[in-house]
């Protein structure tokens, strides 16, 4: 099976009415600082306080388990579809079945040399934005259900 790539109209769509689950998996300060409305936040990748790189999130898995049955409808969002896309692929060799990589995420995707938009990004599409953590939908609520 290979993941399903959707903009981000569609992902709000399948969102909004068809009873999806938007994650956001880029990193916490990312998130805080907006995110599509409803979104749940799962980090693929922590900043390293010491370094300031990114480092793998080792918990990303075991959280997603503990919170989504594998038969969830989940949608994958991040910052421009590279991490997200990564993420879903994490899931489907999980043995999760329905897994959508939300093209161009939260900030879009542009052509690294003429900015033309390849994909419009959540934001910019004028969709539903929030900075409030979704309730029950925090990182910090999803890894405490999960007792990592």
């Amino acid at each position: 099976m290979s993941v399903k790539n959707i903009d981000v109209k569609q992902a709000n769509e399948l969102k909004t009415i068809g009873g999806y689950t938007y994650i956001d998996v880029r990193s916490v300060p990312e998130y805080e600082s907006g995110h599509a409305a409803g979104a749940h936040n799962v980090p693929l990748l922590h900043r390293d306080l010491s370094t300031g790189r990114m480092q793998p999130n080792t918990e990303f898995l075991a959280v997603i388990q503990e919170n989504y049955p594998a038969d969830s409808r989940l949608l994958i969002g991040c910052q421009m579809g590279g991490r997200s896309a990564k993420a879903a692929e994490i899931l489907l060799s999980a043995g999760y079945t329905d897994v959508s990589n939300v093209l161009g995420g939260f900030g879009g995707h542009r052509d690294s040399l003429s900015g033309h938009v390849i994909n419009q990004g959540w934001a910019d599409a004028g969709l539903p934005v929030e900075t409030e953590s979704t309730p029950k939908g925090s990182y910090a609520d999803l890894s405490r259900n999960s007792g990592t």
